[in-house]
């Protein structure tokens, strides 16, 4: 193997001693690929392939070197660490399967960190994607300190191996004969499974929900068995499928958020399907998240129009993959389960920023890789006995090189999946800091606006001040200045020195240094108020915040009224007036109109005030005199 290997790569090179690990786990797994799961299936073939990562990690003297200083750095700064945040790191919010592994774990025991997992998952995809295996790893190991360890990894591939036996188990829908390449990912309803509800207008019916790769499927309970099944396809192009969490309750009031609503452009009425449990909603976000990567999953093969029955089937393959890690995922930590999207190649970079490049380059890759090789996802799932179908069976030719190193169709999947970790940690970090805005009560919030507002309201008294001509020079010159840049067409100009000038202000903060200090808005206390007061105080912001709403929907009505013509004294009115505008403003260029709008609104400042003005008044009750559109509101009995 060593001959060959130099062969057909060289024996020069800094990188030949992992080049060589490369190329010989890549011929193994190759191998036990082909003999069948009998061979990839319990502890040896699981402690063989996490021994690959640690040779990965460590495949020279010098590689060895450098993880021994790094690993007693690590342990001397355990040591240093007070036994008793050690322990309240372990107990609080740990799931109860690391609480028990946690012995296990001592500081001989070695583990492997993300590259080495990442690399597997890039030569084999049984443990994970590569599209996802980084997020995957870090949601797997959040609470070991992001190092994979033997005992969790086993049992991690044992969970797998005992989700896919489940899953094979389980009855086909009653009166649906799946496809060739359809398979079970997911069953609830049943005898051994919490129930499972569909809402029909006011009535509720339980039964049984199976999604696969192409569809749902509902079976209601019937005397014996099961009624035929529902079908409720996500494969189909060209349909609108919407899926969103919604809320439940007897007379359909909406009282328990443990529901999943589907509706598309097909059905006449949503699709209500209720997850009953005590507490959370993790079951009804389960179900979203597995039903949302199936739809995701159809798009994504219409939208690059994927027609080879090979390529289909190889991204059927890897979200069938990403579901069973999910399940096993889920077993091993059933106290604090991971976030379902993970693991979910499609539903990951559906949410994260610039996941569509992700995705195209998953496409691109797909392309270039051809034909179902050894090692592909679509291989992993026929070893782990899974049926697939005949064109994905394919056997490889003798002599199959698997690239050394990274494989180069992958640096660009690799580089734009880095791109979008790091724009997610800076969108993690924003919304941090949103959270204790978020968290503030209304009238915290109000305090706070005001607050933020109070410069604008200094600028205010100000520019009154100037309209009114208390200091003479500043107000006229302000006027020369206002009617020579529209005169002259300067608002472009201005603009931009304005914009500038704001450039100027961002630049010195950042040379004095201001935004690394720690930038505190204070807000002055509110009076005291007892629990009464601040009821009546919250009462009374109610009733003007509904009073503005019913004004809005006054003017809206009123202007409508005119629209159509229903005031018509009011309507000709209106048409005079917006006739004798649109002639004016087509016979006199528009610079004499802001300028006369500029002089008028300075010198209305010199006249002095009047309470009673009776053009105001006039105004006031023509306004008045306008009747609205009749509103008739129809409430549907539920």
């Amino acid at each position: 193997m060593v001959d060959d290997f130099e062969l057909r790569v060289g024996c020069e090179g800094e990188g030949y001693p992992r080049n060589l690990l490369e190329f010989c786990c890549s011929r193994a797994l190759e191998n036990l690929c082909r003999d069948g799961a009998e061979k990839m299936a319990g502890w040896p073939f699981n402690r063989l392939t996490f021994d690959m990562m640690l040779a990965w990690e460590c495949p020279s003297n010098r590689n060895s070197k450098s993880l021994l200083e790094s690993a007693s750095k690590e342990k001397e700064d355990r040591v240093e660490e007070p036994l008793k945040v050690k322990e309240e790191q372990m107990h609080d919010d740990v799931p109860l399967f690391y609480s028990d592994l946690m012995p296990l774990l001592v500081d001989e025991e070695q583990s492997v960190g993300e590259e080495a997992f990442v690399w597997l998952a890039s030569l084999f995809p049984l443990a994970a994607d590569i599209v996802n295996a980084r997020f995957a790893f870090e949601a797997f190991t959040e609470c070991t300190g992001h190092r994979l360890h033997f005992p969790a990894y086993d049992r991690y591939l044992k969970e797998m191996d005992q989700c896919i036996k489940y899953l094979e188990k389980q009855s086909t829908p009653t009166g649906v004969e799946l496809a060739e390449d359809e398979f079970i990912l997911h069953v609830e309803g049943t005898a051994r499974t919490q129930r499972v509800i569909r809402h029909i207008g006011s009535t509720s019916w339980p039964g049984r929900l199976t999604l696969t790769n192409h569809a749902l499927y509902f079976e209601a309970s019937g005397t014996i068995s099961y009624e035929n099944a529902v079908k409720i396809d996500l494969s189909e192009a060209g349909v609108d499928h919407l899926l969103r969490p919604g809320s439940t309750g007897p007379w359909g009031a909406p009282l328990f958020d443990k529901a999943m609503i589907y509706e598309s452009s097909k059905l006449a009425e949503s699709i209500i399907l209720e997850f009953p449990e005590l507490t959370s909603s993790t079951r009804r976000d389960h179900w979203l998240a597995l039903t949302k990567e199936i739809i995701l999953l159809h798009q994504f093969l219409a939208k690059f129009q994927i027609k080879s029955p090979e390529n289909r089937w190889e991204m059927h393959a890897r979200t069938v993959l990403g579901i069973i890690r999910l399940h096993a995922v889920r077993e091993m930590l059933r106290l604090s389960p991971p976030v379902p999207r993970n693991f979910l190649i499609f539903t990951l970079f559906e949410d994260l920023p610039k996941g569509d490049y992700v995705l195209e380059e998953l496409f691109k890759s797909s392309e270039k890789e051809g034909k179902t090789h050894p090692l592909s996802a679509s291989s992993v799932l026929k070893v782990l006995n899974l049926s697939s179908p005949k064109f994905a069976v394919t056997p490889a030719k003798e002599g199959y090189e698997y690239p050394v190193g990274k494989r180069e169709i992958l640096e660009s999947l690799e580089t734009t999946i880095g791109q979008v970790r790091a724009e997610t940690k800076d969108i993690v970090v924003a919304k941090a800091s949103l959270r204790g805005i978020q968290e503030e009560g209304i009238t915290d919030s109000v305090l706070l606006l005001v607050e933020m507002v109070k410069p604008v309201k200094n600028v205010l008294p100000w520019a009154r001040g100037v309209l009114r001509w208390e200091r003479p020079i500043i107000t006229l010159v302000a006027l020369v200045v206002s009617l020579v840049i529209i005169y002259e067409e300067w608002a472009g100009y201005v603009i931009s020195m304005i914009m500038l000038w704001v450039v100027g202000v961002m630049l010195w903060t950042r040379r004095m240094g201001i935004g690394d200090e720690q930038i505190e808005i204070t807000v002055p206390p509110s009076p005291g108020q007892s629990t009464m007061d601040s009821l009546v105080s919250a009462q009374h912001g109610f009733i003007s915040f509904q009073d503005l709403v019913q004004k809005t929907n006054i003017v809206m009505l009123k202007s409508w009224s005119i629209l159509v013509s229903k005031a018509p004294k009011h309507a000709n009115m209106v048409i005079a007036v917006l006739t004798g505008l649109a002639f004016f403003f087509a016979m006199v260029p528009l610079r004499f109109v802001l300028m006369g709008l500029t002089a008028f609104l300075f010198f209305t400042g010199l006249r002095e005030e009047r309470p009673n003005n009776q053009g105001n008044r006039r105004l006031k009750e023509w306004w008045d005199t306008i009747p609205v559109v009749a509103v008739k509101i129809i409430r549907t009995s539920s």
